[in-house]
């Protein structure tokens, strides 16, 4: 094998070792670009930005594939996009970084922070404060989310995974598409208590009315599942553990309050703040003002490595809120007993 590196271009000989080594061309391109991965190669090659034999003015073969090796001697020249220019604001914003590796990072967000920027959010996010941390984050051709893999909504907490280079972005990308990281999120719901555990399986998408809403009791949609499990309860005040199948967008907050009835505490979309308050002691009511968000944590993610194929696992605990609203709960309810 040799190899070119430019700025704008790889050039790759193919040589008669690695043509033992490599049986199809996405595979040899994947191990000696390694910045490059499987999904980005794909791109390019349907975008037609490999080109083989670069130096012949002949046309492309049609017949050219990714899953066959070309002959030896074959030249190949990859044409990599510059990234995009990016505008985003770098803010020195203390992190709370779990885990880190060359590839890539688990950070505990908090309640309150924006994952990234949009209109009305273009600061504060947890992408500013990446930008600002991790320098190399601005060679993604996404302007909006560098690095960002998935999300989570403002007022939920807890442990989210950042890709540092476009090949570790990409793989896990597929890899929350394809189903394959575990996650775990705890909750307190108010309500009537639910079965000991239960799964919710519905069609998803956008609310019909409301534009900012989404909704689980449509015909049509994506398909979205949610399994729960009863932890504790403390009369109307309930601990849940929620194990996601899908992400859709508010997932969890919509599965619990359409499906079970029982609203995420504190939720200002889909619960009703004065009813589901109500419900619940003033001794503890006056301890929620102090938080001003929906009592959701992402308290554990597992997955196996892209890149090194080890086995991730990370948990975080709940914010402070989380633990002193369950204590408070059960000794008001062992003083009432």
């Amino acid at each position: 094998m040799t190899t070119d590196l430019h700025e704008e271009f790889i050039s790759l000989t193919v040589t008669e070792d690695d043509q033992l080594k490599y049986p199809r061309l996405d595979h040899y391109l994947t191990a000696l670009c390694p910045n490059l991965s499987r999904t980005f190669i794909k791109k390019l090659f349907e975008q037609q930005l490999i080109v083989i034999d670069a130096n012949d003015k002949s046309p492309q073969p049609k017949n050219l594939t990714l899953k066959k090796m070309p002959p030896i001697g074959t030249q190949i020249r990859i044409e990599v996009p510059p990234p995009l220019p990016c505008d985003l604001l770098a803010e020195n914003i203390p992190l709370e970084i779990l885990y880190e590796d060359p590839h890539l990072l688990l950070v505990n967000k908090p309640a309150g922070m924006v994952t990234h920027p949009a209109p009305g959010n273009r600061s504060g996010t947890l992408v500013n404060a990446l930008l600002f941390h991790y320098k190399n984050l601005d060679e993604f051709t996404d302007t909006n989310r560098p690095g960002i893999v998935h999300r989570l909504d403002k007022g939920t907490s807890g442990v989210m995974v950042v890709a540092k280079t476009r090949k570790c972005h990409e793989e896990m990308v597929l890899m929350f598409s394809q189903r394959e990281i575990t996650r775990l999120y705890n909750c307190l719901v108010v309500g009537t208590a639910p079965a000991a555990s239960g799964r919710i399986a519905t069609m998803f998408g956008r609310h019909p009315k409301h534009r900012l809403k989404m909704c689980s009791t449509l015909h049509s949609g994506k398909q979205a599942a949610t399994n729960y499990r009863l932890i504790n309860s403390f009369g109307n005040l309930h601990q849940l553990e929620l194990k996601l199948e899908s992400g859709r967008t508010h997932q969890i907050r919509v599965h619990l309050a359409e499906q079970l009835r029982l609203p995420v505490l504190g939720d200002q979309l889909y619960g009703n703040p004065k009813q589901d308050l109500g419900r619940l002691p003033s001794a503890l009511l006056d301890l929620l003002k102090e938080y001003p968000h929906p009592l959701l944590h992402a308290k554990f993610l597992a997955f196996k490595h892209p890149i090194t194929s080890k086995l991730v696992e990370m948990e975080v605990p709940p914010p402070s809120i989380y633990q002193k609203s369950i204590e408070l709960a059960a000794q008001i309810q062992q003083e009432t007993v």
